[in-house]
């Protein structure tokens, strides 16, 4: 289920955070699915800079996510160190 993203005429503004940054394209579609599947809504910033430079690794993508989802974000990104 996908939570609505708030406009400015809410009152509560949510900040994001960077969870992580990579340019590996794999590990940000898994991690993007994984913080999907545990209901973390996630926000990749950066692709079309990464493209534009050519794609040389130089500009690595930011994932981004809600302030209070940041807990269980880091348990999503603990789990992909360990495999």
């Amino acid at each position: 289920m996908r939570r609505r993203r708030p406009g400015p005429g809410d009152e509560e503004n949510p900040k994001v955070i960077e969870l992580t940054r990579s340019n590996d394209p794999v590990f940000l579609s898994w991690l993007t699915v994984r913080l999907e599947e545990e209901d973390v809504a996630a926000v990749v910033l950066d692709t079309h800079t990464a493209i534009v430079e050519g794609s040389i690794g130089a500009i690595q993508r930011r994932v981004m996510v809600d302030e209070a989802d940041l807990a269980r974000a880091r348990t999503v990104l603990h789990e992909a160190s360990t495999l």
